[in-house]
């Protein structure tokens, strides 16, 4: 696209749980679900030291992004798409109230509504927001359903809340933005897993969007904690995604499965007989794929921590969330 820039900041094919995207038009700087976060046991692991090089670095690309933007969005209220304000350096790589307040300081932040159509513990991490990195924001604002003008010719356009995944999933809901500026589109449909839903299936092939970013189904979690049906249904509309757009970046839950290029082969082979292009972030981004929490066994069978972190990982949760791991 000629107009609407595109950066992933942060992903799992970055390393790190995320799918924050920084959007810059000639009108406006967005930064689109500014949150990053590591799985805190993985194979019965913990982080291991080249997940938390992956997140510091992450933070800073985040905060640098933050200090150009003039509008921060919030899909939903997950940590991985929000930044919260408490100190945890196992998960979210976050300071007690000065990492959120670098990212939403001065803001027009365009939030869920944390009051309808949402699942509890979402509810919750809202109201908290709005009481913490939320309260330094120039302007709150619900976006759901809503379309802003921002600017001469940029659109932002916000679905109405959407399932996290399949249809009524205990997950709750999120919203999907779409930036158009003078015809060029660019969709963010962040924890749709696939998507698994129909109706959001619907919404995305009828915004036919140039650029499409979207999270895939959560494949290592079949038969554990997702239904083998609802994996399938999520990849089975992936093949109609690609119909509908010249380039889809596929990001997030699907990539925590080390086979998952595999499992996707229909996918490709689809979006090779359409012209559509399908990539990771990194591949996006000319960078090699870092899948570091889908090989994290691996990783420490290759390159065995040291001492002083064995001795970290091997202290309780409450002291490796309030101090940083040795890298």
């Amino acid at each position: 696209m000629k107009h609407v820039r595109v950066v992933p900041l942060a992903a799992e094919s970055l390393g790190v749980r995320s799918m924050c995207t920084f959007v810059e038009t000639p009108d406006v700087r967005i930064l689109l679900d500014a949150g990053v976060s590591l799985c805190p046991n993985r194979f019965g692991l913990p982080p291991h030291l080249l997940e938390f090089r992956a997140i510091s670095e992450a933070r800073k690309r985040i905060v640098e992004a933050a200090k150009k933007a003039e509008i921060v969005t919030l899909s939903h209220y997950h940590f991985d798409h929000h930044t919260p304000s408490y100190e945890d350096w196992l998960c979210n790589w976050t300071a007690k109230d000065e990492t959120a307040r670098q990212i939403y300081e001065g803001k027009t932040v365009l939030i869920k509504n944390p009051k309808e159509k949402i699942n509890f513990s979402q509810r919750r991490r809202g109201w908290i927001f709005q009481k913490t990195g939320g309260k330094y924001a120039e302007k709150l604002e619900v976006a759901d359903g809503k379309t802003f003008l921002l600017g001469k010719a940029t659109l932002v356009r916000f679905s109405e809340p959407v399932f996290h995944g399949p249809e009524n999933s205990a997950l709750g809901w999120i919203l999907m933005a779409t930036i158009e500026y003078e015809g060029e589109k660019f969709m963010f449909a962040p924890d749709v897993q696939g998507p698994m839903a129909s109706q959001t299936l619907k919404i995305i092939v009828n915004e036919k969007p140039q650029l499409l970013m979207i999270g895939g189904p959560p494949l290592y979690l079949a038969r554990f904690k997702v239904d083998e049906k609802q994996i399938q249904t999520g990849m089975k509309n992936l093949e109609k995604v690609v119909e509908a757009s010249r380039m889809v970046i596929l990001e997030h839950h699907i990539l925590r499965d080390e086979k998952w290029r595999e499992k996707a082969k229909r996918v490709f082979e689809k979006a090779q007989g359409v012209g559509c292009k399908v990539l990771t972030v990194a591949e996006f981004l000319r960078e090699e794929n870092a899948f570091l929490e889908a090989l994290r066994k691996r990783l420490y069978v290759e390159s065995p921590p040291s001492r002083e972190f064995e001795k970290w990982m091997n202290s309780s949760m409450t002291v490796k969330k309030r101090v940083k791991p040795p890298i």
